[in-house]
């Protein structure tokens, strides 16, 4: 089966190429590429609706090249909708919104395996309702030593009451999202990432860092608070990414990241986050309503 007509929502489709492999070790196809995202979409779209969605894709599957696309593309459906967000020095550019079904199955047919948004919703480009710590792990440093880190964060934060959510990034590190929904501002959120990662460097100098020389990382978690500037996207909640297996950016428990931080893997494949999602709901769902407020530095 090459193509196929479907009707979404109203909206009709041909998706195409249903048999092509894009994860050649495991020959995990195109249709499970987009099966998956139609599945996945209760669970995704909250996360994805409202921001400025860029698309990296892979036409030729993840050993093939690939390319970010920020722009929407103009052969768009007219159905799909668009925001304004940071471009260049031209001015802004219209962004894909990916806000239903319909938009994310067209998505997963142009092979945009992974889908990255920002910190704020369209409406502001410059009022983040989120914080993020991206934990980047430098080798031979891996999965077990950024939960340990996440784990000081969690404590770290939790002692001036703020709560965070922890996600693999789909790679080889661990996201931590401090859910805001008040009002800050970009500038409010990457000085309070810095100055946190900061605190966390001094007090664990031999395996933490927020310095961006790539030289120093060696055996140690950065802590990426650069994420947090409003040009900037991580990978969202639920996406796939680009990797030999079909591995996703998975919501995961903080007992989870415990396990993980005494060597237990961490790491969803599309198949496990379906069946993740049918038992235990989205883990996630609290970072779009949970109202938390910085606290002023210095």
């Amino acid at each position: 089966m090459a193509d196929l007509l479907v009707e979404i929502e109203g909206h009709q489709l041909k998706l195409t190429n249903l048999d092509k492999v894009l994860y050649p070790e495991t020959g995990f196809t195109k249709g499970e590429v987009i099966d998956y995202y139609a599945r996945i979409a209760p669970a995704i779209l909250s996360h994805l609706d409202d921001r400025c969605v860029t698309f990296r894709r892979y036409p030729n599957g993840v050993d093939g090249k690939d390319f970010f696309e920020k722009r929407c593309p103009s052969h768009r459906p007219d159905w799909v909708q668009v925001a304004l967000g940071p471009g260049d020095r031209r001015g802004g550019i219209d962004y894909c919104v990916i806000g239903d079904t319909a938009s994310l199955v067209w998505a997963a047919n142009l092979a945009a395996l992974e889908l990255h948004t920002p910190m704020s919703h369209t409406a502001d480009m410059t009022k983040p309702n989120m914080v993020v710590f991206d934990l980047d792990p430098g080798p031979p440093a891996g999965m077990t030593e950024c939960a340990e880190v996440a784990l000081d964060l969690r404590d770290a934060l939790d002692s001036i009451g703020l709560r965070i959510f922890p996600k693999t990034s789909g790679s080889k590190g661990l996201q931590l999202y401090l859910p805001l929904n008040t009002p800050h501002t970009t500038e409010q959120a990457r000085s309070f990432a810095l100055a946190i990662g900061q605190v966390l460097a001094k007090h664990h100098p031999d395996r933490v860092l927020t310095d961006m020389k790539k030289a120093l990382r060696a055996g140690k978690v950065f802590i990426d608070w650069s994420q947090n500037a409003d040009f900037k996207t991580t990978i969202c909640a639920y996406s796939l990414r680009a990797r030999p297996h079909p591995t996703v950016s998975t919501p995961v428990t903080w007992d989870e990241v415990e396990e993980a931080a005494n060597d237990e893997p961490l790491s969803f494949e599309a198949a496990d986050v379906l069946a993740r999602f049918e038992e235990l709901g989205d883990l996630f769902a609290e970072t779009q309503t949970l109202e938390q407020t910085l606290p002023a530095l210095g």
